[in-house]
């Protein structure tokens, strides 16, 4: 068999397997009028924010419940079965009820901070989620004074940014 001659017959060779493996490149296909409406929807800082605020009362619900069934009564041996389980739930409900309205404070503070940041400085990047997590965790502890609010500031903006690196968000 004799060398091809021209660069035109090196180009009619038969590709090689690695090449016939390469999927085919898809058309871009450009959303509907409706997915350009729920995208605008989305992107308002106040849907944000109250998504936000209803998605962590439930979790913080969720944790209440779950952490409230674990509380044992300290006069646990004098109390009968139903005593007991009606202290639990007493207990279960407050403790959920409490954590839901701690979790939806910090789900809107968090998303509402994090979206206006966003949207003034017009990046979407990891400062956002530090100034979030900051004005979070010193709004959730303040009432304890100045300095659990730059604690919780701190601690907050540092968790925040763990869990984005993490989730790897903002590459």
């Amino acid at each position: 068999m004799a060398a091809p001659n021209s660069e035109n017959e090196l180009k009619t060779e038969v590709p090689s397997s690695h090449e016939a493996e390469q999927p085919q490149i898809q058309a871009i296909r450009m959303p509907s009028m409706e997915e350009i409406r729920a995208q605008e929807v989305w992107n308002n800082c106040a849907v944000r924010s109250v998504a936000s605020g209803v998605m962590g009362g439930g979790l913080g619900f969720m944790m209440g419940m779950f952490l409230g069934a674990l509380d044992n009564p300290i006069m646990q041996d004098q109390m009968s079965g139903k005593q007991q389980l009606l202290y639990n739930l007493k207990q279960m409900c407050s403790r959920s009820w409490s954590s839901a309205k701690t979790f939806a404070v910090m789900g809107v503070v968090f998303s509402a901070v994090e979206c206006v940041v966003e949207k003034a400085r017009a990046k979407h990047d990891t400062t956002n989620t530090v100034v979030a997590g900051c004005v979070t965790g010193g709004t959730m502890s303040a009432k304890a004074g100045p300095k659990a609010a730059c604690v919780g500031c701190v601690g907050f903006a540092a968790f925040s940014v763990a869990i984005e690196k993490f989730f790897d968000r903002h590459t």
